[in-house]
């Protein structure tokens, strides 16, 4: 696929001066900008939501937990074999691509979703879908409503800047249904707006919805409503013109596929290291330098897995944990839509 190459003006990414085009690296470095910086700083800048269980959320110990945090995680191990050398940016869903965009985050990781307008307009790209998405609605089980097409005149939180508020104005326009929006872009704000009643129903992609529902003490008093009214495909989204960068992000996260797809595991992989299998044995680095093409070492795949877990552990940690069924974000040998091309 060609990519198109943006020229960025000079950006000065952790102390790294960067100039012309974003994919230029110094003659010695690795072939991309953004990995030479992040080598140079010692450490990943990933952007995050930071509020959300499931996808990032700090623990009791201040530890950032969940599917996106753990993807930070993986790239890390890829580039530095540890995945504790990763800053955690937490971002709005109204500052997180101006912070894309002026380099202040090496990748963003923040339940964002796919869009054309995004890629066109924004200087951005998407690097694949780690969660198939859909907006949804909850509501208070008291209200009595069992579809979104009974929320005829309701007052509806949603976060301004998102692809969800446009989703649900062209619902509602749509279905010839009236509503008012609440905006409300901090992410506990909007959630206590909805507890308290300044809105009749919340909006979001489902999957948040369904932890935020799972996380409550009285959790029964909530009701999911089954419509779900968009698609919201969600992935790493990174700035156009670091192509090598792109494809560090993207094969990272096809890795972790891979290594469920052959049963690797963090507990389990180091006993395949007498793997005869051709594509295990590039996986391992025990043949081949597909590591090396990446800017990497050859046992960026392995450091991924044993440091940080398969597809499968990381969903099992995060979501599994509240009940979230793994559903379509299965693998597609078991009937979902995970599908990571050969590692060739």
């Amino acid at each position: 696929m060609m990519r198109q190459t943006t020229q960025l003006a000079a950006a000065l990414l952790g102390g790294v001066l960067v100039t012309g085009f974003a994919g230029t690296a110094h003659a010695d470095g690795s072939g991309s900008a953004t990995l030479d910086a992040i080598k140079a700083r010692g450490m990943l800048v990933c952007g995050i939501d930071g509020n959300t269980p499931g996808f990032s959320l700090p623990d009791s110990q201040g530890v950032m937990k969940g599917l996106d945090a753990d993807g930070c995680r993986a790239l890390a191990a890829a580039i530095f074999a540890d995945t504790s050398k990763v800053k955690y940016v937490p971002l709005t869903s109204t500052n997180r691509f101006t912070a894309l965009q002026s380099a202040e985050v090496d990748v963003l990781i923040r339940e964002t979703t796919w869009t054309m307008g995004r890629e066109a307009s924004l200087g951005g790209m998407f690097a694949g879908i780690n969660f198939y998405d859909g907006t949804g609605f909850i509501v208070k089980k008291a209200a009595g409503v069992k579809s979104a097409k009974e929320l005829d005149g309701a007052t509806v939180c949603v976060q301004p800047g998102t692809s969800t508020e446009l989703a649900v104005s062209d619902y509602f326009r749509l279905a010839n249904l009236k509503f008012t929006p609440i905006l409300i872009d901090n992410v506990a704000e909007i959630q206590n707006a909805f507890i308290s009643g300044r809105c009749d129903a919340l909006a979001n992609d489902s999957s948040a919805l369904g932890t935020f529902r799972a996380t409550q003490a009285n959790k029964d008093d909530y009701t999911l409503l089954p419509d779900i009214i968009s698609k919201e495909p969600l992935g790493p989204m990174l700035r156009k013109g670091d192509d090598k960068w792109f494809d560090i992000v993207r094969w990272t996260y096809f890795a972790m596929l891979i290594g469920e797809e052959h049963g690797y595991t963090s507990a389990t992989i180091d006993s395949q290291m007498s793997t005869t299998d051709p594509e295990g044995r590039r996986f391992l680095g025990l043949e081949g330098d597909l590591g090396k093409a990446l800017g990497l070492d050859n046992k960026w795949a392995y450091n991924v897995i044993k440091l940080n877990g398969n597809a499968a552990e990381i969903w099992d940690r995060n979501l599994g944990v509240l009940g979230i069924p793994r559903g379509i974000n299965g693998p597609w040998n078991k009937g979902g839509l995970m599908y990571a091309p050969p590692m060739r």
